[in-house]
């Protein structure tokens, strides 16, 4: 068993590009049923000055995009179809994969 206090202190590793996307910021749980839906981690967007002008962009990551959780990472697989068939690779489609 995991405790979510667990999973705040390993790092998130993109499988599809090798990018460190950071530790997870917050987790986004289903209460009645007793399941996580998505983790969310810290956006690295330009949108925020120091940050105190703007709102911090995150990146929500649904369960089912989680492929492994070891002792110290958590990898996750956000590559997704594009328009017209290929795969692509790490960009951020909006915030949520």
């Amino acid at each position: 068993m995991v405790r979510i206090t667990d999973l705040r202190m390993r790092e998130v590793i993109n499988i599809a590009d090798g990018r460190r996307l950071g530790p997870i910021k917050d987790i986004d749980v289903n209460l009645e049923e007793g399941r996580i839906n998505a983790i969310i981690l810290p956006g690295h967007g330009g949108g925020r000055l120091m940050g105190i002008l703007g709102r911090e962009e995150e990146i929500v990551v649904p369960w089912q995009r989680i492929r492994k959780i070891g002792v110290d990472v958590i990898l996750v697989d956000l590559s997704f179809e594009a328009p017209g068939g290929g795969e692509l690779h790490g960009g951020i489609r909006g915030k949520y994969f």
